[in-house]
């Protein structure tokens, strides 16, 4: 199968889309993508099992199965990367949790971090369950489910509006076990120059990209410092609609290309 982009144009920059094109066919229609390895980039929401059937109708595949999808945001990957993470609990088991706080409280695939003051930051349990009940009337967190995680303090390089903390974090791509591109994650920030990826994080991108690279094809991991200086997965997403953040995208999109002709 020849790999091909499946492009939702109004919601990438024509900087990317620019890029992409140096190296991929580019389509917006799914019907075009005949007898293709699909990347759905920015497109396979919200029905990804319809395009995935329809995509099999014409002899294709995305780039992630359904299942794959579904390991990342239904955040099933938390039990293959305990440990590596901050503890976490849903509302199936937050009752279970005697972590007095503070929580971040966020949707499984999404959050409100530009209002991180308000909508994701909360101190004593009672308010991340008061915060999880205001987030569960968004529409998008409410069909995503809440998570209620482990407030772990990161290296904060900035603070920025409303207190969201922009930090030593930096965004992976990968295809299967092979981190093909990473950059700093904050892209809006003004901290890039002091942002450092160091050894310990590099080691920890590539030890759990192998572990996950068991469940899903094209993914992203969030690796980022904390204050005592250790490195933890903040989270992981479908690489299909995660943003670039600061990775170079001709190593991004030339390096995709390699491992998928």
């Amino acid at each position: 199968m020849h790999p091909v982009l499946l492009f939702r144009k109004p919601y990438a920059s024509k900087y990317e889309l620019l890029h992409a094109e140096k190296y991929f066919r580019v389509e917006e229609s799914r019907i075009r993508c005949q007898n293709s390895l699909v990347i759905g980039r920015y497109c396979v929401l919200p029905f990804y099992e319809e395009l995935e059937r329809d995509l099999g109708l014409i002899g294709s595949r995305l780039v992630n199965s359904f299942v794959e999808h579904h390991w990342i945001t239904s955040f099933a990957y938390y039990q293959e990367m305990r440990g590596h993470t901050p503890a976490t609990w849903d509302d199936e088991n937050i009752h279970t949790c005697t972590h007095p706080g503070p929580f971040v409280v966020k949707g499984k695939m999404s959050s409100k971090k530009h209002n991180w003051n308000t909508h994701m930051f909360a101190r004593p349990k009672p308010d991340a369950l008061e915060l999880a009940r205001r987030l569960k009337l968004d529409v998008e967190i409410q069909e995503q489910g809440v998570v209620y995680r482990q407030y772990v303090p990161l290296r904060t390089l900035e603070i920025g509006v409303h207190g969201l903390r922009h930090t030593n974090e930096w965004r992976f791509f990968c295809y299967r076990q092979h981190l093909i591109s990473y950059g700093y994650y904050w892209s809006l920030a003004n901290c890039w120059d002091r942002a450092e990826l160091k050894p310990a994080g590099l080691r920890l991108a590539q030890k759990l990209a192998a572990i996950a690279a068991r469940f899903a094809t094209f993914f992203t991991l969030d690796i980022a410092e904390t204050e005592e200086g250790d490195w933890i997965l903040i989270e992981i997403n479908d690489a299909q609609m995660a943003t670039p953040s600061e990775n170079d995208l001709d190593e991004l999109y030339g390096r995709l290309k390699e491992r998928t002709r």
